[in-house]
C-alpha cells in the first residue's frame, strides 16, 4: 500500500455518514431523469436483503481502510426507496455549515428527517444550517453533492445543469457560501442531460476525473479544461462507457493518517485502463467494494452513498 499524504491546504473528509436502507427499491419517480436506473426481477424482500448485504460490506471495507463511518438507520414509513443516497439532500462543510437541499422527486423529500438532521448537527458540532428546500415550491432543485462537485481547497463549485440541478439555486448557494460557481452542460450518448454532476466528474487533490465526451462541443470542453488548469489540477479523462460503469462517481477521502483514499465501486475499478490506474495509484490508495444491485436499481454508485463529514 502507498502512503501518499494530502497537502496541508487540501480539504478532504475522513468521516462519512451513510444510511442503511429499510425499503430500497426501484424508484419510479426518479427513473425519468436517471438513465442509469434499471428494474430487475426479484421480490422486494430479496432486493432489500441484497442491498443491505452490499451496504454492510461497503461499511466494512471503509472502516477496514481507516475511514470513520456514522450509520443512520432508515425508517420503513414513509417508504424511501433512495434513502441509501443521503448526499442528495444534505452536505457538511469544513467551515461548520450544514446544507439542506431541494429535491425533485416528491418521495425523496421525506428522506430529510428532522431527527437525523438534529442528530448529525449535534454529534458533529455543525453550528450553521443553510436551508435551500424552499426552492421546491418554485420547482427549482439542487440535489446536494450529486448536483454540485465542490473544490473546497479553492472554494470553487462545479455543476452540470439538468432538471435536478437549477442554475439559479446553484448560484444562490455559491453566493451564500462564498464559492465561485462554474456551470456547464453535459449529455449522455442519447442526448439526454446527465442527471447529476458527480456521475461525470470527481474532484481529486491535484487532479479531476471527468468524461469530457459528455460536454457538447469543443468550446465547452476548453472552458472546463481552462478552469481545471486554473485550479492547478490535472485532468484524467474517462470515456462514456467508463462513465456508464460509474468511473466518474468516485470520492476522495482521507484516513486518520491523512492518506489519500479514493472510494469507488468494483464496477468502476474494473473499467479503468492500465494508464488510468497508474495515474491514480501514484496519488491515492483504492478503496473499492461491490454494489452491483445498488448501482443497477438505484442508478447511483459509491460516491452517492457517502455524505462527507469534516
Amino acid at each position: 500500500m502507498s502512503s501518499l499524504v494530502t497537502t496541508e491546504k487540501s480539504v478532504f473528509a475522513n468521516t462519512v455518514a451513510m444510511v442503511r436502507p429499510a425499503a430500497f427499491g426501484f424508484n419510479e419517480e426518479t427513473a425519468a431523469s436517471n438513465s442509469f436506473q434499471q428494474e430487475i426481477n426479484g421480490s422486494q424482500d430479496q432486493i432489500l436483503e441484497r442491498a443491505i448485504e452490499e451496504f454492510d460490506n461497503a461499511v466494512h471495507v471503509l472502516r477496514s481502510n481507516d475511514i470513520a463511518v456514522y450509520i443512520v438507520e432508515d425508517t420503513l414509513v414513509p417508504t424511501k426507496p433512495d434513502a441509501i443516497f443521503p448526499n442528495n439532500w444534505i452536505s457538511f462543510h469544513p467551515n461548520g455549515t450544514l446544507i439542506l437541499y431541494p429535491m425533485e422527486a416528491l418521495n425523496r423529500r421525506c428522506e430529510r428527517r428532522l431527527e437525523v438532521v438534529l442528530e448529525l448537527q449535534q454529534k458533529f458540532n455543525f453550528e450553521k444550517v443553510l436551508d435551500l428546500t424552499h426552492f421546491e415550491s418554485e420547482n427549482l432543485f439542487l440535489e446536494g453533492t450529486g448536483s454540485v462537485v465542490f473544490d473546497h481547497e479553492n472554494k470553487v463549485a462545479f455543476a452540470a445543469i439538468s432538471s435536478r440541478t437549477s442554475e439559479a439555486v446553484f448560484r444562490e448557494l455559491c453566493k451564500k457560501i462564498q464559492y465561485s460557481p462554474f456551470t456547464f452542460s453535459a449529455f449522455d450518448e442519447n442526448g439526454q442531460p446527465i442527471y447529476h454532476t458527480n456521475v461525470i466528474m470527481c474532484m481529486g487533490d491535484d487532479f479531476v476525473v471527468v468524461c469530457l465526451e459528455c460536454l457538447p462541443d469543443e468550446q465547452s470542453r476548453n472552458l472546463f479544461l481552462n478552469e481545471v488548469s486554473r485550479l492547478g489540477k490535472r485532468v484524467l479523462e474517462i470515456s462514456v462507457a467508463q462513465m456508464n460503469a460509474f468511473a466518474g462517481n468516485m470520492l476522495l477521502l482521507r484516513d486518520s493518517q491523512n492518506n489519500n483514499k479514493l472510494v469507488l465501486s468494483e464496477t468502476a475499478y474494473q473499467s479503468l485502463t492500465s494508464a488510468q490506474f497508474d495515474f491514480l495509484k501514484q496519488r491515492i490508495d483504492f478503496v473499492r467494494f461491490e454494489i452491483p444491485l445498488i448501482e443497477t436499481i438505484g442508478g447511483g454508485s459509491a460516491r452517492c452513498m457517502l455524505a462527507e463529514i469534516f
